[in-house]
């Protein structure tokens, strides 16, 4: 068993003895007293096996806690990684070539040092991913430094050693932030890539949108590839990828000048609008589908913009400012009412 495994059954358990009690309440189901200490002394075995080796959240107060830890980590790593950069310009020029070389070579593999050396004893890996973005940090400052020290010629390349990087310790440690680190490095890589192959130069790949829907395909892709060890990174490839998608496609349907398509700015634009309904509507269906509700929620998100984006274009100038917000409002209840039956359609075919 893993710790997403142990959570869902640690929450499974807290959800069935609040219903069990409301069963009781209500007169439905009232066990005895011999079955009732079973029950709860199982519970409490599973429960503290869970804490004793995954750290899991056993209460609601548990888990509002945990979110807490996890923001305050990544605002932690946030902090020192910053710390860490102006460091570096901050008494750079004061140190010679060689203690330059020395300090770069070992700053990450301290850190890395150090990510192993938490994640072995602390099973939350709260600080493990402090400090996995801190070694992220020294190791990009590493190849940038040294290729301005010996000068060399910068290229998309950096990307992928940085992806890599931080791939394996997401791989390696269970990571999730280094995973997403990752698959942004990838992404602008892959990106990067696709634009020097139409003749761009590999900085001005941010100028061409659609580079990184080719990009965001291929890390949603990766999504289908089966993770045993890694139950949860699936989802994030799936999501992470298609966010870039969306994010091109919204770009796009109201600049159709970064397009590679050579037909004119208005039909371009009016094409990805179309593919962006499209493209949403889709995957609202396959998460619903695959019962996939973090698929459905940036469907549904993204959805909504394409079509708040469309009606700003349409009636922002000329009409009133009321009527334009009460058709706003009007159109949010009609998706409601939308969402309500697909919802009602998806019970149907559950039963």
């Amino acid at each position: 068993m893993q710790k997403d495994q142990a959570q869902r059954r640690a929450d499974r358990i807290r959800a069935f003895c609040e219903e069990l009690e409301t069963l009781e309440k209500e007169h439905v189901l009232v066990l005895d007293e011999q079955q009732k200490s079973r029950l709860a002394e199982h519970h409490q075995v599973l429960l503290a096996r869970f804490a004793s080796l995954f750290d899991v959240d056993i209460s609601g107060a548990d888990k509002q806690l945990s979110w807490g830890m996890r923001i305050v980590s990544f605002l932690g790593a946030l902090a020192l990684s910053a710390a860490v950069f102006f460091f570096f310009y901050r008494f750079w020029g004061l140190l010679g070539t060689s203690a330059q070389v020395g300090i770069l070579v070992a700053a990450p593999m301290l850190a890395v040092l150090g990510v192993d050396f938490t994640a072995r004893r602390e099973k939350t890996l709260y600080f493990a991913s402090l400090l996995s973005l801190i070694a992220f940090t020294c190791f990009v400052l590493n190849l940038y430094v040294l290729g301005t020290i010996f000068n060399i010629t910068p290229s998309q390349n950096a990307f992928l050693v940085w992806g890599a990087f931080a791939l394996i310790l997401a791989y390696a440690l269970r990571l999730k932030l280094m995973l997403v680190a990752g698959m942004t490095c990838l992404m602008g890589y892959l990106a990067a890539t696709v634009g020097t192959w139409s003749g761009c130069y590999w900085l001005s790949f941010g100028e061409r949108p659609e580079n990184f829907i080719i990009a965001g395909a291929l890390l949603a892709l990766g999504g289908s590839v089966p993770h045993r060890r890694h139950e949860d990174f699936p989802n994030l490839y799936r999501g992470y990828g298609l966010l870039a998608i969306f994010i091109a496609i919204l770009i796009l349907s109201n600049w159709g000048w970064g397009s590679y398509l050579p037909w004119s700015s208005g039909v371009i634009e009016a094409a990805y609008q179309v593919t962006g309904f499209v493209l949403s509507g889709g995957v609202i269906a396959l998460g619903i589908r695959r019962h996939w509700p973090g698929l459905t929620n940036l469907g549904s998100t993204f959805f909504v913009l394409y079509l708040y984006t469309k009606f700003f274009d349409w009636w922002w100038d000329w009409m009133p400012k009321y009527l334009f917000f009460l058709v706003l409002g009007l159109s949010a209840v009609l998706l409601l009412l939308m969402l309500k039956r697909l919802r009602a359609a998806a019970r149907g075919g559950m039963a």
